[in-house]
């Protein structure tokens, strides 16, 4: 379900959004966007009472709006922190197991120390040029804590899990050789309006958490271009994800351009939402974040994988080359651009599809249930989507990249399936419960 915030003035709204939309992708890959960011930091949030998720704000500021992270790095960073998180709080009363790091069994110890040490430990090592303000959020934390031998054993604890953990885990990006995009049709190519380089090909390398391997569940190749289903697929891209002149509604174009946030920074925000209003522990929290962004970053490293294994072309490309595919029914357009930006790297699958899908995938598997009561805003739209099924969450994130103009249909169906299957392999082989106790 939808709710509305703005719909008496989204007509006046729709250029805004586009152009806010341009800024934000220019900020994933080049490291601009000070304008962009700048709004975003304007967005309101409650105080967040609970140690984690007070820490995943910190993280997303430092790693998104300071330290202006592209997506892939960015979620890889956050991961990382929530991985420390949940192995430093889940080793201190074992009701859930180990997910990468078992540190030193200290006791008493502080379950908030141990958290705010392990996230500050793996965060100043990612960030080091912003040491001094992390070690002063790590002060404002810790002196909530009553000192004491608890409250040093917590730390004790959140430090070894985190210098372990980057041990096992460094948080690079391999450098690969440079990309070199191909010819013809199918075949991806830089895309304009920048006509960028592929963005960090090296991601598809990145060993990923909890996957055996980024190929694991490799989707099978996309539809040749002479089928019922590119054809399909093309013409309603064409049609509907057109910046000017679409067949979209008003409701379809906002939905177009809501998702074209930067990722963490908008699912993040819905995370401590969700984690607030479901007024979580300390341990449902360390385990909830750790679950659903180990989920998304292995779809998005299994993606990448995906992405540069098939190659495959965007529709800003395959449109205005229609002519060139050997099919009858894809009449070119020149001309055609997409409503927002298409992103620097090739189309098949969807990385909004796996993303999304984990997402709605972890929330059953969290809860037990399809029916959960999730909301996104996005700084983009100014607007919230309030689902109360996790099928209307997958079902949406489908439309949006095709009415966003960047993905055909069954690219984003099959990202979502890739996100399905990573978030089932995840919950399947980590963070179990151990023996049958209540979660408080």
């Amino acid at each position: 379900m939808v709710s509305w915030n703005r719909r008496r003035i989204w007509a006046l709204l729709v250029g805004c959004c586009a152009l806010f939309s341009a800024l934000t992708q220019l900020a994933n890959t080049s490291g601009a966007g000070d304008a962009a960011r700048a709004v975003a930091q304007t967005f309101a949030e409650p105080e967040h009472g609970n140690i984690v998720v007070r820490w995943n704000a910190i993280a997303q500021n430092a790693i998104v709006t300071v330290g202006a992270q592209p997506i892939q790095r960015s979620q890889l960073w956050i991961t990382l922190v929530h991985a420390a998180i949940y192995d430093a709080v889940v080793s201190i009363d074992g009701r859930y197991e180990p997910f990468k790091v078992r540190p030193a069994r200290l006791r008493p110890a502080s379950r908030e120390a141990a958290a705010i040490a392990a996230a500050h430990g793996v965060l100043v090592r990612l960030l080091p040029a912003q040491r001094e303000t992390l070690d002063a959020e790590r002060a404002s934390s810790l002196a909530a804590i009553p000192d004491g031998i608890s409250k040093g054993n917590g730390i004790a604890i959140g430090e070894e899990v985190a210098n372990t953990l980057l041990q096992i885990h460094d948080g690079v990006i391999p450098d690969v050789p440079p990309y070199v995009p191909g010819t013809g049709a199918g075949v991806w190519q830089p895309t304009p309006p920048a006509f960028a380089n592929a963005l960090l090909p090296g991601f598809a390398r990145v060993t990923p958490l909890a996957l055996v391997s980024a190929s694991q569940f490799l989707p099978g190749p996309p539809p040749s271009l002479l089928s019922d289903e590119w054809t399909r697929d093309y013409n309603e891209v064409k049609a509907y994800g057109v910046a000017t002149g679409s067949s979209r509604t008003d409701e379809q174009t906002e939905i177009g351009l809501f998702y074209t946030e930067h990722a963490v920074a908008q699912y993040s925000r819905a995370f401590r939402r969700y984690a607030t209003e479901n007024r979580f522990s300390i341990r449902q929290a360390a385990r909830f974040f750790a679950m659903v962004n180990t989920a998304i970053l292995d779809s998005q490293i299994a993606c990448w994988d995906a992405k540069f294994h098939y190659n495959f072309w965007r529709p800003v490309t395959a449109i205005r080359a229609g002519a060139i595919d050997g099919n009858p029914l894809t009449e070119p357009d020149p001309t055609w651009i997409g409503l927002a930006v298409t992103p620097a790297h090739p189309e098949y699958p969807a990385a909004h599809g796996c993303w999304t899908s984990a997402t709605a995938r972890m929330l059953e598997h969290f809860n037990g249930t399809k029916r959960v009561r999730f909301a996104l805003d996005s700084m983009v739209t100014g607007t919230t989507h309030v689902f109360k099924k996790t099928d209307d969450l997958r079902a949406e994130i489908v439309n949006a990249r095709v009415y966003g103009g960047m993905h055909y249909r069954n690219s984003v169906e099959v990202g979502a399936t890739l996100g399905e299957q990573v978030a089932d392999w995840v919950a399947a082989n980590y963070f179990r419960s151990i023996g049958d106790q209540n979660d408080q």
